[in-house]
């Protein structure tokens, strides 16, 4: 999709952090664009800057897990636009603690949202985008995490894992199709998952009594704890958007922000490695299983491109 300019995009979690990022970087190079998202007010904000930009975005309020909703939320774009070319799964919380810790209400929450919201998306546009034959592309919000496990974070991690290898899948599906896949997978971010991660949890999905798990308090006289990061640094949500963009015009099937994670990466993927059996216990298993060796190499892997700075 070298030109996106007049295609219509439908980004879910739209209207504020990432999602709202990605939806400027889109819109602002002329595409139609549907920001989608469950808070009303979050929409109304974001319209303000849209409506003064003199931009084509159109706001719709939506629950992701709601699929008779997203139904309507798709006829209603193609009503106004008359096609979806790109879907930005971008919608997500974050639900932390040790694993130990978790409760079923917890994982509901996460996964509903963070899996089945994705996967409604893939099933109810992209029959569409493929009708209509023209170029389109879908994109999922994954993270550096859905690539390397963090502690602390089971349902987050376990979730972003997830919908990466789902668009990995989709990648190799959709080869020989006008239609691209791409998992992003963003490190620090200046967005306010945290916020819209308390108001978009519904009251039967909220914990009875005080949390089962709360962080250790900082050391005694020191005050309040410090935060890990100086927040001021994170990636600003406009960055993430043109990198988004970026990687759809290009196909990429990752897209990654942040290069001080790579060594993570690294490391994470040397120890897949390393985990390997250096020599077959059975030299007739292996000849018959050498036979499908081809069933595990995916050409989709040797496609992706290296982006160099974001204006390169």
């Amino acid at each position: 999709m070298e030109n996106v300019k007049g295609k219509t995009a439908f980004v879910t979690g739209g209207a504020s952090g990432i999602g709202l990022g990605i939806a400027r970087a889109l819109a602002a190079h002329g595409m139609n664009t549907v920001i989608a998202d469950s808070r009303q007010d979050a929409l109304d904000e974001a319209m303000v800057y849209f409506g003064k930009a003199n931009l084509r975005v159109h706001p719709l309020k939506l629950d992701v897990t709601d699929r008779a909703a997203y139904t309507r939320a798709a006829d209603e774009t193609e009503a106004l636009f008359g096609k979806i070319h790109v879907l930005v799964n971008n919608a997500g919380v974050a639900v932390g603690g040790p694993v130990q810790f978790t409760s079923f209400k917890d994982w509901d929450f996460g996964v509903g949202i963070n899996i089945m919201g994705v996967i409604n998306g893939i099933v109810i546009i992209l029959p569409r985008i493929l009708k209509h034959g023209e170029e389109g592309h879908i994109v999922t919000t994954s993270s550096t995490a859905g690539i390397t496990a963090v502690g602390m974070n089971a349902i987050y991690n376990t979730t972003k894992f997830a919908v990466a290898g789902l668009m990995e899948t989709l990648a190799t599906d959709l080869q020989g199709t006008k239609v691209g896949a791409s998992v992003f997978c963003p490190g620090p971010v200046a967005s306010n998952l945290g916020k819209s991660t308390q108001a978009n949890r519904p009251e039967h999905l909220k914990n009875d009594g005080p949390p089962a798990w709360r962080p250790p308090p900082p050391p005694s006289g020191s005050g309040n704890r410090p935060p890990l990061f100086d927040t001021s640094l994170f990636m600003t949500p406009e960055e993430v958007g043109e990198r988004v963009l970026r990687g759809i015009m290009r196909q990429d099937l990752f897209i990654f922000t942040h290069p001080e994670f790579k060594e993570g990466v690294r490391v994470r993927n040397e120890a897949l490695l390393r985990a390997f059996p250096d020599e077959p216990d059975n030299v007739k298993r292996h000849e018959l299983l050498a036979r499908f060796g081809t069933l595990i190499y995916n050409p989709i892997y040797e496609k992706q491109t290296t982006p160099g700075p974001l204006n390169g």
